[in-house]
């Protein structure tokens, strides 16, 4: 993958920029297109706040009406190591590891190192500790190269991890989806280096389990497969 980068080719495959943490960040997924200027905390006014009238019958429930059942937020929280090669998302529903490629293979390759082995079999413990059974794998490449080489790459690499997870969890009731999506769904800028880095990643993600979450963490039975979805996903 010498080549000059390439001008994005598919409509709506690109995602905002993310830049590194090296800390939690806490966001409401409600609001996904929101901006680094965005913030959760109303701003401050120097007006004189709105005077309520306790008596204003439209404050007043309803004679017979009933409130609506209490809905949870769904928080995101992400975590990004200093050096960007791993970053970890937690939902109510969800864990994701997107873990750079760089960690993972030699360039250009599919072959995971004896390291990755290592980090793929402690992600498997979680999802065994998570009870998870439908396991999600999607590899990801830069936009340098060829459009057919990337998602062939990617896929080669998702399917590496795949067959790590799938030993690591040898015995375990579980479903895997395994896609490769090339340059599609970027999580950083392909205008540099640091940036491309980032998209360069394979990403793993499963349920929480209802305890740990709160939620129902099941999954829509028409959405899974038996065994691993050897489509390319482009």
């Amino acid at each position: 993958m010498a080549s000059a980068p390439r001008t994005p080719r598919r409509a709506g495959a690109r995602a905002a920029a993310g830049a590194a943490l090296g800390v939690l960040v806490l966001g409401v997924l409600a609001t996904p297109d929101a901006t680094a200027d965005d913030s959760p905390y109303p701003s401050a006014s120097a007006s004189a706040p709105v005077q309520v009238d306790p008596n204003d019958p439209d404050l007043k429930l309803p004679a017979g009406a009933t409130l609506a059942d209490p809905k949870v937020l769904d928080i995101k929280s992400v975590v990004e190591d200093i050096g960007g090669e791993e970053r970890r998302e937690d939902t109510n529903s969800d864990v994701k590891f997107a873990l750079q490629s760089e960690v993972l293979f030699g360039k250009d390759s599919s072959d995971l190192s004896g390291d990755a082995n290592s980090r793929i079999s402690q992600i498997a413990d979680e999802i065994k500790n998570q009870g998870a059974n439908l396991i999600r794998v999607f590899g990801f490449t830069d936009n340098l190269g060829t459009e057919a080489h990337g998602d062939k790459l990617s896929k080669e690499r998702a399917e590496a991890v795949h067959s790590q997870l799938a030993q690591d969890l040898q015995g375990a009731d579980v479903t895997f989806e395994v896609r490769g999506y090339g340059e599609d769904y970027p999580i950083a800028s392909n205008d540099s280096e640091d940036g491309r880095k980032k998209n360069r990643r394979v990403e793993i993600s499963f349920p929480r389990s209802e305890s740990d979450s709160g939620s129902d963490s099941g999954s829509d039975s028409s959405d899974t497969t038996s065994g691993s979805d050897t489509g390319s996903g482009s």
